[in-house]
């Protein structure tokens, strides 16, 4: 994420930075085995409020043609009108409308996530946000991890991969996800 500059009250904005950020998922393949891919292209922002985190807030968006699954034919066909459909749906984005404190150091965030033009509430479990802490060249940052599991049927993502529908993704963002103040 971005640099930290010194709050004016509890509430701190914290970019998602791109260079340490990803979208992870993890889908059935041939209903057997799983296949992972991840999005690369992720920004956004976190007005997280230090005092109160239940009126934290987050907003997120994924480039959908930076899906990547280390298969280049799966990938061209992830992104054809078959599934994301990007030419039509470049982005994905979410959205927060609650958060909860649901033990130390966890929170469960839910909001819309919109993907290929449908939205649906979902929501994440979240790991952190970390203490800030100074990366070797004095920029304040936190990190946070998420996770949910959605039905890509949901979001019109019912194409066939390989003669078999995979019934769910669960996407994660891992614990590298670091954002910096703005």
């Amino acid at each position: 994420m971005s640099t930290l500059a010194t709050p004016q009250t509890s509430t701190t904005t914290w970019d998602i930075d791109p260079a340490h950020a990803t979208a992870e998922f993890k889908v059935k393949h041939m209903m057997i085995a799983n296949v992972k891919g991840q999005f690369s292209k992720v920004t956004g922002v976190l007005l997280h409020d230090e005092s109160e985190p239940t009126k934290s807030r987050v907003d997120a968006t994924i480039e959908a043609a930076s899906i990547e699954t280390r298969e280049p034919q799966r990938d061209a066909h992830l992104k054809s009108a078959d599934f994301l459909h990007v030419e039509k749906f470049p982005t994905l984005t979410f959205k927060s409308t609650d958060i909860k404190v649901s033990g130390d150091g966890e929170l469960k965030v839910q909001g819309d996530l919109t993907i290929r033009g449908v939205t649906r509430k979902v929501t994440f479990a979240v790991e952190g946000p970390t203490p800030p802490t100074k990366d070797p060249w004095g920029n304040t940052r936190i990190a946070i991890s998420a996770s949910t599991k959605i039905n890509r049927n949901d979001f019109g993502l019912s194409g066939t991969l390989h003669s078999k529908p995979a019934a769910s993704w669960s996407a994660t963002r891992p614990p590298s996800l670091w954002m910096s103040s703005s």
